[in-house]
């Protein structure tokens, strides 16, 4: 019988503010991928549907309300993380409650998609940057 890694479901926001950047927030020292840029998610946890546990993370880590119902599916990445496969929902947030503060990262930063394309980034999120600058191109922004 063939071993298959264990799923990892997790979610990220694409959060835009009115000039159309992207916020990221950077990995604290003394966890996994540390000092890396990333979306703001995290964990689905048990019972939870992907838009309550992005509502929750984002709670958690940005001291922001969102609601489930306004967490706009937009792609998703796979990626194996060794006996964990990393499954990343990403969900466009246009609406939210309150200002984003780095509650459990090191900082806080809003990008354009170039300048994301130069930060180090964990590689799961590397290639929602080409799906997300498609889907921004001519499209209308705001927060």
């Amino acid at each position: 019988m063939e071993n298959y890694p264990t799923l990892f479901p997790v979610v990220a926001g694409l959060m835009l503010d009115t000039q159309g950047r992207i916020l990221v927030q950077q990995r604290p020292e003394g966890t996994a991928m540390a000092g890396l840029w990333e979306f703001p998610g995290g964990k689905i946890e048990p019972g939870e549907t992907p838009e309550q546990a992005l509502a929750r993370e984002l709670a958690e880590e940005l001291g922001i309300a969102i609601l489930p119902e306004e967490c706009e599916p937009m792609t998703f990445a796979s990626a194996s993380l060794g006996q964990r496969h990393l499954i990343l929902l990403l969900f466009r947030c246009r609406v939210w409650a309150g200002e984003p503060r780095a509650l459990h990262a090191t900082a806080l930063r809003w990008a354009t998609v170039d300048e994301l394309y130069q930060l180090p980034m964990p590689p799961a999120d590397l290639p929602l940057l080409a799906i997300i600058a498609q889907s921004l191109d001519g499209q209308p922004v705001g927060a």
